[in-house]
This record gives structure tokens, sequence and C-alpha cells, in this order.
């Protein structure tokens, strides 16, 4: 395997510890499980997931440039993450007993927009972009060659930690959410504090530069 084996022992151990403090992905990933089940909880940590694996070939390709080069960008992208944040926060606290079909079994979330929603509040993030762009580098050895695939393994490697880290926090704040969720003023407090928590990732996320 073309990766220097000490790196590769170094950036495991990071990643983990790196995944083991709660961030926003990991507070999202908990918002969406309490609410909608460990199902939500998952597909909210495969969203995340599969919009790290947009960042990795982002880092790849070195485009990390672009906000260098034009830092206007950069706000954009970080200003509409924190809006549809804010937005979904907001429409959480609203949410009646009016869903129906698979929103309703899942307690309000669907498993699709459980997706969905992880997918683009951590594409929107563009933190997310400069940290793996600034953190991956850092473990891989140029002169072994096959950089690409350097990248690839370490990506997997990350991409599987973020599955094994948020979707047990997921599945377990599934659980627990089902528990409350049978409880008809439970429920409604827990989307005022899930509603909430987005919105305070949403401010979070603009007011950091």
């Amino acid at each position: 395997m073309p990766i220097d084996q000490h790196l590769l022992v170094a950036f495991v151990l990071t990643s983990a510890v790196a995944m083991i403090v709660p961030g926003p992905d990991m507070l999202f990933i908990l918002g969406c499980g309490m609410r909608g089940g460990p199902r939500a909880g998952l597909l909210a940590t495969a969203g995340v997931a599969t919009s790290e694996a947009v960042h990795i070939a982002v880092a790849a390709a070195g485009l990390a440039a672009l906000f260098a080069a034009v830092p206007v960008a950069f706000t954009v992208v970080r200003i509409t993450g924190a809006v549809y944040l804010i937005y979904l926060g907001v429409r959480t606290i609203r949410h009646r007993n009016d869903v129906q079909g698979d929103e309703a079994a899942e307690g309000g979330v669907s498993g699709r927009r459980a997706y969905l929603n992880g997918l683009l509040t951590n594409l929107l993030n563009p933190k997310m972009v400069t940290f793996t762009i600034a953190f991956l580098p850092q473990f891989i050895a140029p002169e072994l060659g096959h950089v690409w695939l350097q990248f690839a393994v370490l990506g997997t490697i990350l991409i599987t930690l973020e599955f094994i880290v948020d979707g047990t926090v997921g599945v377990l704040a599934g659980r627990i959410g089902a528990w409350l969720r049978r409880r008809q003023a439970a429920r409604r407090r827990l989307d005022v504090a899930t509603g909430g928590l987005f919105i305070g990732l949403g401010v979070r996320l603009a007011a950091e530069r």
C-alpha cells in the first residue's frame, strides 16, 4: 500500500479523537436521530459521509485555492449553509402532528429528508472543506507516489470512522427520541429542543470567520 505506515497510524488516532469530540455534524445527527428515530440518525450520518467524500475529492483536486483567491466565495457558502440550518430549526419548532406516511412513522423526519439534510448541511459548511484540505495532506507522503490513492485510503478511513462514531450517536439518540415521542408533551419539547439546536448551529456558522 503506497502510504507511510507511521503516518497512517497517526492519522487513525488523530481522526478518532477528532470524531469523538462533539462538533456540528455530531450535533446535527443527534437532533435527527432524536426526532426521527435510529433509521433517520443513520441516514443523516450517511448524508454527512457522502458530503465528506465530496470534500475529500475537493481536497485531492487542490481546489482550496478558490477560497484563498476569492474570499467572498467562502462567505457566500458559509451564509447559505447558516440560513439553511436556521430554516431547518424554525421548521422543526413549528412542526405539528400533521405529517403523513413515512414521516409520521419516523416521528416527523423521513429517511430521505434525513439523508438530504445531512448531505446539504455538511456540503454548505465551507469549514469542513477547509478542514479536510488542511488536515488530510498532513498525512500524505508525496515521495511514495500515487497521491490520489493515498487520499482515497485516508478518505475511506475517515468516512468509516464517521459511520462508527456518528452512526452510533444517531442510533442511540433515535432510541431515546422514540421513547420521548410516545409522550405527547415530551415530543413537543423535543421538537423545540431540536429546532433550537439547528438554529444555534446556523447562528454559530454565520458568526464564524
